[in-house]
């Protein structure tokens, strides 16, 4: 296992930003010499390069509340829907959804990978029109799966079918379940095409924010959240008033390691960090929750999502996973969203908003506060979870920072599970990374420059190894 010479948990010092000083004349700075000023957010770059806060920022989403346009469509029968990820877990737990309730939802477009025999039951079951598969190699062997079968759908392998999947005509929302920048051109399509994207790839806003929001804007096209923190949030804001919302509260599960006393962390094992103490889950979030990394991505899409200020998102530890998140108004109410974890919800909401489907009390069991009896907060240990500030580091930075963060991160957490680094060099790779893309930032990219610093860093990343003391690229 190589080693990237990382600074111990208690040498790491960073800035909580759950705290009440915060002030337009603090600066802190991040191991390595990634400074920010807050508020105002000047940036330290070589080269002169200024932050994207010193740009036109992209219009949010949803700019601090969630109204229906007038003249918005209620559908009398099923709403057609299109899916990219069928055989991913958001593209299963979808169909679930539509197979529950065939009176409000059909599936007409289906994208997968290359699990051709779960995509080819998908087909037996929902009969879509048009369906895409990773590679061509596997068009075949599809076909001999559906053969028999009363129904063939046409079908287009690679990206030009997982972009048709996006853009077809007779959709209405596109799920985006797919993983990575992958998902970005296939969301590119179905906002120009006006589809409507029940989002649950990240890097769309992560990385893709600052082109996919104007362009949304642009063709009047919604972003519905269907992750449970930015449902929660959606959920909550419903028709407040403009200006209404004063903070966003990210709460979070505090994975494997929440309990950890910070000096073990430098022991951490790979099996450690996959013991996520409430859920089963893959191992990429599973090691993302243990980081904090998950809710550092989060505060960055709470940003362009409600257009949130970064001093105005705050996480908290919740380890019950009840209330999803919360905001705060100007006249300090807090409105929380509740539920079990369970992802079908937001899900759900992407594709009914704005209206509310009756679910069976067998399959969505209803909330019982009183057998829960209790729900417990903490403050996020900053020193524990470096991530945190990585993270808001690099969205004040903005323009193609967020999205390097992203990369480095995925590349590194690939790297530990395969252990060749350890665990806390995690956070010195996306950092080491982070630092170097300082040269090269770009405030207002393009969709070809997102897609290019995504590769960058991912390469980079890899490429990190030990010089003498310092790590250098190799």
């Amino acid at each position: 296992m190589m080693s990237l010479n990382t600074l111990s948990p208690t040498e790491i010092r960073v800035n909580s930003f759950l705290d009440t000083t915060k002030s337009s004349n603090h600066l802190f700075k991040l191991q390595g010499g990634l400074s920010v000023k807050r508020n105002d957010c000047k940036v330290s770059l070589k080269k002169g390069i200024q932050c994207s806060a010193a740009a036109a920022p992209p219009p949010p989403a949803w700019p601090g509340t969630a109204l229906v346009d007038p003249g918005t469509k209620n559908w009398d029968g099923p709403k057609p829907i299109s899916i990219i990820g069928s055989t991913g877990s958001i593209g299963t737990q979808t169909l679930d959804i539509v197979a529950e309730n065939p009176d409000k939802f059909k599936v007409v477009a289906l994208a997968a990978g290359s699990n051709v025999t779960l995509l080819a039951e998908q087909i037996k079951a929902f009969k879509p029109q048009l369906v895409s598969i990773k590679n061509e190699s596997l068009v075949a062997e599809l076909k001999e799966a559906l053969a028999g079968a009363d129904y063939m759908p046409e079908i287009i392998p690679g990206d030009e079918g997982v972009v048709e999947v996006a853009r077809h005509p007779d959709c209405v929302t596109v799920v985006t379940g797919i993983v990575g920048c992958a998902g970005l051109k296939p969301t590119v399509a179905a906002i120009e095409a006006g589809k409507n994207i029940a989002l649950a790839n990240k890097e769309t806003l992560i990385a893709g924010g600052p082109f996919v929001l104007p362009l949304a804007h642009k063709h009047n096209v919604k972003i519905l959240p269907a992750d449970s923190e930015h449902s929660a949030i959606f959920q909550c804001i419903q028709g407040f008033p403009e200006g209404a919302l004063r903070r966003i509260i990210l709460t979070a599960s505090g994975g494997a390691f929440r309990d950890w006393p910070v000096e073990k962390l430098k022991d951490v094992k790979v099996a450690d960090a996959l013991k996520h103490p409430n859920w089963s889950m893959g191992k990429k979030i599973t090691v993302d929750s243990a980081t904090l990394f998950n809710k550092g991505l989060e505060v960055i899409e709470a940003h362009y999502l409600y257009g949130s200020d970064y001093d105005n998102i705050d996480i908290v530890i919740h380890p019950q996973s009840i209330i999803h998140s919360m905001v705060e108004t100007q006249d300090s109410s807090v409105l929380a969203q509740l539920g079990w974890p369970d992802m079908r919800l937001p899900i759900l909401y992407t594709l009914s908003w704005p209206d509310r489907v009756p679910c069976s009390e067998i399959t969505w069991p209803r909330l019982d506060l009183c057998k829960l009896g209790s729900l417990t907060f903490k403050a996020p240990d900053n020193v524990k979870y470096p991530s945190m500030e990585l993270a808001y580091s690099a969205g004040r930075a903005g323009g193609t920072m967020t999205g390097v963060l992203s990369a480095a991160n995925e590349k590194a957490v690939e790297m530990f599970i395969d252990e060749k680094i350890s665990y806390l060099d995690i956070f010195k790779v996306v950092e080491l990374t982070c630092q170097k893309h300082q040269d090269e930032l770009v405030t207002a990219p393009s969709l070809e420059e997102i897609i290019h610093y995504d590769l960058w860093a991912r390469e980079y990343a890899a490429n990190l190894k030990l010089s003498g003391a310092t790590p250098a690229l190799v």
